[in-house]
């Protein structure tokens, strides 16, 4: 197993162990759930958006280690971004995941670009996934619960 591949094993071990931001958050303005019927991962995204700024954020939920270390991940990354750069982060996120196993991953995302090996097993892509789902949807405040499937 090459080096990069286990320093990425051990960033979503270690998110996994100790979620960032994982708590419930009584003051959210904005809120979704998330669902992987596939494998039964869980989530509920909570955010606080002020002037169209995403000033906290945080989640709760059950599932796998990729679902969990990615809402963690998740979480650092949009803190502090507008709603508009949040939005385009998902996008980002999806398409490296999603993109040709053969491609490059987009290395601007920074620790995000862990998630970029899933690709390579279809049902992962919807655990690493889930999470952003849910934070699209509490984006725009759509009340429907998210689903990877």
């Amino acid at each position: 197993m090459s080096d990069l591949r286990e320093l990425y094993q051990e960033v979503i071990l270690d998110h996994n162990r100790q979620p960032r931001n994982f708590r419930v958050m009584p003051d959210a303005n904005h809120h979704a759930l998330g669902h992987n019927p596939l494998c039964g991962d869980q989530i509920e995204v909570f955010l606080h958006i002020d002037n169209g700024v995403v000033t906290d954020v945080s989640f709760q939920g059950s599932g796998c280690a990729i679902s969990k270390a990615s809402a963690s991940l998740m979480t650092t990354a949009v803190k502090g971004k507008t709603v508009a750069e949040a939005e385009k982060l998902f996008h980002r996120f999806q398409e490296m995941i999603t993109a040709p196993v053969e491609s490059e991953p987009d290395e601007t995302l920074g620790k995000l670009t862990v998630f970029a090996g899933v690709r390579e097993f279809p049902a992962r892509v919807k655990c690493a996934g889930l999470a952003w789902h849910t934070l699209h949807n509490a984006l725009n405040s759509d009340d429907t619960v998210a689903s990877t499937e």
